[in-house]
């Protein structure tokens, strides 16, 4: 017994372990030249850590640097300061650990459901017969079984979107980066689409990054809620969200209200600065 008691005393003594972040963004700042050749600083001093298999929404204003932050973790955009580690290894550009989803749906017109969500794996060199299984699984997933050789022009908004999806999910990156998907989406779409993104996520156990302006929607989603401050862009805030995501109806539920009005208190200053610079 005296031992028992001694090892319990160890293990409160212990420090938890902990496992290094997935993403790692250090000290990042960026700038733009546009053609008037007077530099915008987009963003200032970003630091943050996004853990494996975490959802983490960016939210801010308008202009406010999220994509930006985004297409430089994808490797789209060069680091000009600081750093960005992906897996402890820098980012030097796009690969295959990082599947991006835009806001508009990128298809190509000219193929299937089908040819599109192939595409990618084509790419990577995979077996056909390993190509066309990911592709069937992937596209049945986002659930699409039944269209698979209809056009992107035969599809609906929401459909394209789950097109765009499956596409990105069938090559199997770590990371899923998005930049607010669903902003062309009718409302009702939306709702059904975040649905389906939260059961995905919950199979799949991806590290997801998700860029939204949307307030109720970086509550509906994300474990955690990077708030950024309008232009130049830095972190003034992440917010912990404690939610069960498997809930269908927490969007009624009393924290989800609160939760809801705490992240735009932190983001209602910002949006009214990024408006008075616009002004």
């Amino acid at each position: 017994m005296q031992l028992q008691s001694q090892r319990a005393e160890e293990d409160v003594a212990r420090p938890p372990q902990t496992t290094p972040p997935h993403i790692s963004v250090a000290g990042v700042s960026h700038r733009y030249l546009p053609p008037s050749g007077k530099q915008v600083l987009a963003l200032q001093n970003i630091s943050l850590e996004i853990r494996e298999r975490e959802f983490m929404a960016l939210l801010g204003p308008s202009g406010c640097g999220k994509s930006t932050l985004l297409y430089l973790i994808a490797g789209f955009l060069p680091v000009q300061e600081g750093c960005i580690d992906v897996a402890g290894r820098p980012v030097a550009g796009p690969g295959p650990d990082r599947g991006v989803v835009f806001q508009h749906f990128a298809l190509f017109p000219w193929k299937t459901v089908e040819q599109n969500v192939l595409y990618g794996l084509e790419r990577q060199g995979k077996p056909p017969a390993e190509r066309r299984e990911r592709a069937r699984r992937f596209i049945e997933l986002v659930g699409l079984k039944g269209f698979e050789s209809a056009f992107p022009s035969q599809l609906s908004g929401g459909m394209k979107q789950r097109t765009a999806l499956a596409r990105t999910l069938a090559f199997d990156p770590r990371v899923l980066l998005m930049d607010e998907p669903f902003g062309a989406l009718d409302a009702q779409t939306r709702s059904l689409m975040q649905e389906q993104l939260i059961s995905i996520w919950q199979r799949s156990r991806k590290t997801v990054l998700f860029v939204t302006h949307d307030v109720q929607e970086a509550v509906l989603l994300a474990e955690r809620i990077v708030v950024m401050s309008a232009r130049p862009g830095a972190v003034k805030a992440i917010v912990e969200n404690k939610a069960d995501f498997a809930d269908p109806a927490r969007r009624k539920s009393q924290a989800f209200v609160e939760k809801v009005d705490e992240v735009w208190e932190l983001v209602r200053t910002e949006a009214l600065k990024a408006m008075e610079t616009r002004a």
